[in-house]
């Protein structure tokens, strides 16, 4: 489980919160993954494609007849015993493709729900999305919860993944996967609330920050990870919780002066200050910070008016 409603800090109604799970994929024997940055693409560093390959299964230097290979069995010995490759059905060319793993893993959970045990007590629709599978559930008693899975690639053995959910700001192509950092991020809390002292205030903080600039033009996430740069900076023996008012004005203090310079550090970017339990790529050590506010630095027009919303906030 992944996003804020997992961690515990959704600015949302309990009605509409949505609980997000990452499903990582694997490749099936008889296919590996290879990991291509999508030049193709506005932020190359940020994006990737997946390309699917067949590789021989054979156990000895000479075709294991008993045992069916993509590359050294004919195509009419796989059509005949059913065997269909990986690059046939959901790939778009030799790169996986986040829509046809939807609509197909969207199929496979309607035919599945009634032999699950949670059946009994919950009604199961799933509902439009083309790169994930979004269920609404139903209790007996009436109370809705819904879910949203979301598909992902790991990066090596990092907690860095490659997710098939677009960004509200980017639609990419199907076969593009946008780099997500959302396990790293749900790692962090736990460890910060195994380290931080019983009823520690900054999950509260965020929630209270959240609701604040609910409507503003200021993202939860450029919130979010002002939080887990403050929790870094600020010992957290000084987050318990009556010292939550302090905590919230440091909060928005923290990105009062991060809109002023036209600047926020990606969290996870070139960070020295990155709890040793977060496992990142090696190049992640080495890159330059990323700045989530580019955007207010390439149009003056709009940090203007970025401030005055937040002054009026």
């Amino acid at each position: 489980g992944v996003g804020s409603a997992c961690e515990g800090w959704s600015p949302h109604k309990e009605e509409d919160v949505i609980y997000c799970v990452f499903v990582p994929l694997k490749p099936p024997p008889g296919h590996a993954f290879h990991l291509e940055p999508d030049i193709t693409g506005e932020m190359p560093r940020m994006s990737m494609r997946i390309r699917v390959e067949q590789v021989c299964t054979c156990t000895g230097e000479q075709p294991d007849q008993s045992k069916l290979c993509f590359l050294h069995h004919s195509e009419q010995e796989l059509k005949r015993n059913q065997v269909t490759s990986l690059l046939h059905t959901l790939c778009t060319g030799p790169y996986l493709d986040g829509e046809k793993i939807a609509l197909w893993f969207q199929t496979f959970v309607i035919s599945a729900w009634s032999v699950v045990p949670q059946s009994r007590h919950y009604s199961m629709r799933v509902l439009p999305s083309c790169r994930s599978c979004k269920m609404k559930l139903v209790k007996d008693s009436g109370r809705s919860l819904f879910v949203e899975m979301v598909f992902s690639v790991q990066q090596g053995d990092s907690d860095i993944f490659l997710s098939s959910q677009p960004t509200e700001a980017q639609l990419p192509p199907s076969t593009t996967w946008l780099e997500s950092y959302a396990v790293a991020e749900a790692k962090f809390f736990r460890q910060v609330a195994m380290q931080a002292p019983p009823h520690s205030c900054h999950l509260k903080c965020l929630r209270l920050c959240a609701r604040l600039l609910q409507g503003s033009g200021i993202s939860l996430y450029a919130l979010k990870t002002t939080v887990m740069h403050l929790l870094t900076l600020i010992p957290l023996s000084e987050w318990q919780h009556k010292y939550l008012l302090m905590r919230v004005d440091d909060t928005m203090h923290y990105l009062r002066c991060c809109l002023e310079e036209k600047r926020l550090k990606h969290f996870f970017f070139g960070n020295e200050d990155m709890p040793e339990e977060i496992s990142l790529p090696p190049d992640f050590q080495e890159a330059q910070p990323l700045n989530l506010f580019q955007h207010l630095a390439q149009d003056p027009a709009a940090q203007t008016e970025a401030l005055k919303e937040f002054d009026d906030l």
